[in-house]
């Protein structure tokens, strides 16, 4: 039996959302990204799914670019593999996508805003908790926002997952919005059964997105191209896993140190404390 397709991976993410049948879906993901001012009832696919478009290699770009009915631009893209400058490379894309827009005999006053929304299979902002952040261009110290056609949306899948736990019942009693749903439907479609949603998942939009996955098929090419995206998410996870487990065992050698630290002060004899903490005796005398 072939293994259930993982809509992480950007080919298959583009197969769901990049396909005209499926503008639905497409509309709803951006709407629960963007803010009011910005939510879209219609959009024009500027790049559709092709599966003549995309490379056979790891990191080949598979966005989707989009105008909404508004005439606003979109970028989508998942991004299965932290790599280095995704910063730089996200400004590039959301530049490309700005200057696009004019045509050589047209004005300046024809650009309209571009929103760059890139969900990424990792963590980039460590600095903050929030796993969804909206970046503008905004005045230092007033914070005005003057320059009103860029902005980037980042949501770090991770931060999700680990906000809300592996378990279906917890996950689904964190679930409040819309994005919560799509970022549910990313990360842990294995636990949503299209015939048994919660309320808060009972959606049709959400119902179509599980169907449409389920009989999701690919030629050998998107097959092979599949698999090996496949991999790298993969190998991205075991590396953090492995990084985790690091992490963990650090944290636990500084507890024995510091309790052996103090077994010392209390002037017990070195294998008295080896046994108790866990350290050799050449650990302990080092202190």
């Amino acid at each position: 039996m072939m293994e259930k397709i993982n809509p992480r991976v950007d080919i298959a993410f583009k197969k769901i959302f990049g396909i005209e049948e499926n503008k639905d879906l497409l509309i709803s993901l951006i709407n629960s990204i963007v803010g009011e001012g910005d939510q879209v009832v219609d959009v024009t696919l500027l790049n559709p799914y092709n599966q003549k478009n995309f490379k056979k290699d790891k990191l080949s770009i598979l966005d989707i670019k989009a105008k909404g009915s508004n005439g606003k631009r979109f970028n989508i893209e998942i991004q299965i593999a932290d790599e280095a400058d995704y910063d730089k490379r996200a400004l590039y894309y959301w530049a490309r996508l700005y200057t696009e827009q004019l045509k050589s005999s047209e004005d300046y006053s024809t650009l309209e805003k571009v929103i760059g929304i890139h969900i990424l299979n990792f963590t980039s902002i460590p600095e903050v908790q929030n796993y969804h952040n909206i970046f503008q261009v905004t005045e230092k110290e007033t914070g005005l926002l003057y320059f009103k056609d860029l902005e980037l949306h980042t949501i770090e899948l991770k931060k999700f997952t680990d906000a809300v736990g592996k378990e279906f019942g917890g996950m689904v009693s964190k679930i409040q919005s819309s994005l919560d749903m799509w970022s549910a439907f990313l990360t842990r479609k294995d636990l949503l059964n299209v015939s048994k949603l919660p309320q808060i998942l009972d959606k049709p939009e959400l119902k179509k997105a599980i169907e449409v996955l389920n009989i999701m098929n690919f030629t050998p090419e998107e097959r092979e191209a599949y698999e090996d995206h496949l991999k790298w998410l993969r190998i991205e996870a075991n590396s953090l896993k492995k990084a985790e487990e690091r992490g963990a065992e650090k944290g636990r050698q500084k507890e024995k140190l510091e309790i052996a630290q103090a077994l010392l002060k209390q002037g017990l004899p070195v294998n008295q404390i080896s046994l108790a903490t866990g350290l050799s005796v050449e650990e302990v005398e080092l202190l």
